[in-house]
């Protein structure tokens, strides 16, 4: 993998969309598509078949594809390797995405998003950031986690939280409620860095990704209830 350069790989079956991304992500200088796939199962192959050194660092997911779904290949991807996937979806709020997430997702993308916003979600999660913002995410959970099944019902998710002290418990269950840290701050009374510190305290502790799977948890371990 060459420095600086963000390598990606496309997966989706529609082979004018791939064409698309691929026209406006090699324009980038710090950009580089290093593969392309039209199936969940070709995906995992080039990923997780890869040597470790010639895996992508992102891969643009597409949900719906024959063979092997978005969710169950972003699953293989991310429980086997450090390749982060960028879910991409026809509609604002797919029924498969909150599922996505749970597999390991790092966010997810509209697919008729600009090429700025593009840009921007693919250097975000490059770079270890959620790529929706909190209140997005809130919203996508707040619809579908009432009607799909969590992982573990929550049982699980609750024992993790054992190894949070109690003000990292207060930032993650507001960082469940949809508060950036600038709000956490202020709600808590404290300065933005420290905020900052307790977030990246809460990620390792827990062994999350990033601020979207903080969500994710938040809702798992019934610290955030859904609005009926």
């Amino acid at each position: 993998m060459t420095e600086n350069i963000i390598t990606l790989l496309l997966a989706d079956d529609q082979e004018m969309v791939r064409a698309g991304f691929r026209m406006v992500l090699d324009a980038q200088q710090d950009m580089t598509v290093v593969g392309e796939v039209g199936d969940g199962r070709a995906a995992v192959d080039a990923v997780v078949g890869a040597p470790s050194d010639a895996r992508p660092d992102l891969v643009l997911m597409d949900i719906r594809m024959p063979h092997l779904n978005g969710v169950a290949a972003t699953e293989s991807i991310t429980s086997a390797t450090d390749t982060k996937v960028l879910v991409l979806t026809t509609f604002d709020l797919d029924e498969y995405v909150y599922s996505a997430l749970q597999a390991g997702a790092s966010g997810f993308l509209l697919k008729d998003a600009g090429p700025a916003e593009l840009l921007a979600a693919i250097r975000a999660v490059a770079s270890g950031e959620a790529v929706v913002a909190p209140s997005a995410t809130r919203r996508l959970l707040e619809r579908f986690v009432p009607t799909l099944p969590r992982a573990d019902q929550g049982g699980g998710a609750r024992e993790r939280l054992e190894a949070l002290t109690e003000r990292e418990r207060e930032v993650l269950t507001l960082v469940g409620q949809g508060l950036n840290n600038s709000e956490i701050a202020e709600r808590l009374f404290l300065g933005e860095a420290t905020v900052k510190t307790h977030v990246g305290h809460i990620l390792a502790k827990l062994g999350l990704r990033d601020r979207v799977h903080m969500v994710v948890f938040a809702y798992d371990a019934g610290m955030v209830q859904p609005r009926g």
